[in-house]
């Protein structure tokens, strides 16, 4: 992997390309796809101005702890989110009781990202069927209150409210993605939503199973 994220310009497809991938035949998340996937995602909010920032900030640091895992002496047992998840679990290197113990597992960090990924998934499915005038600000605070707003202080959830009220329209978010006309976007975003909607589902599930869901 590699030392750090990052900045490139943003494109659409790129992102699609690398969540195609992320999963094996055996339906494990691989990290090593996951987190470049994020990376692309991270483009993608940096390219809007410091709108975003306040969640791209975040996942970066948490992208940035993923690959000190796979750099590491134990990276072999972070090939898969799944493998990650036995081998902390296993090991106790995992903060089940808000000790404060472990505050850069694994199974933590990608708990940070996944529910990010969620506000996204809506937000872009919302883009992608939404209108040429309709109000990106309404479409991101609709997803954001489905998802990431659970997890954050009224503080944070204060400040993203009037953040997504300076939000650009539709059509530059559809110039950012780099795909081509509207209806390109619309395409390809109809491709991608899927793929990324499988890897959220298939980690949501992994970590029902493991009752991981409301880490500290």
């Amino acid at each position: 992997m590699a030392d750090s994220v990052e900045e490139k310009k943003f494109c659409l497809t790129e992102v699609l390309d690398v969540f195609k991938s992320c999963l094996t035949e055996n339906k494990e998340v691989l990290v090593d796809q996951y987190v470049a996937g994020w990376r692309g995602l991270v483009k993608f909010m940096n390219s809007l101005g410091s709108i975003f920032s306040f969640i791209s900030k975040d996942a970066v640091s948490k992208i940035q702890i993923m690959i000190n895992h796979r750099n590491g002496n134990n990276g072999a047992e972070y090939v898969t989110i799944q493998s990650m998840v036995k081998y902390e679990l296993d090991n106790k290197l995992v903060d089940l009781t808000k000790s404060g113990n472990f505050p850069e597992s694994g199974c933590r960090t990608i708990l940070r990202l996944h529910r990010a990924l969620r506000w996204l998934e809506l937000f872009l499915e919302r883009l992608r069927t939404s209108t040429e005038d309709g109000k990106t600000s309404v479409m991101c605070a609709d997803a954001y209150n489905e998802s990431l707003a659970h997890h954050h202080s009224w503080l944070i959830r204060a400040a993203a409210g009037m953040a997504f009220c300076t939000l650009p329209g539709r059509s530059t978010f559809f110039e950012v993605m780099n795909v081509g006309p509207p209806e390109q976007v619309v395409a390809m975003l109809g491709d991608a939503l899927p793929l990324i909607s499988e890897v959220y589902q298939i980690t949501e599930d992994l970590y029902t199973e493991y009752n991981l869901l409301n880490l500290p």
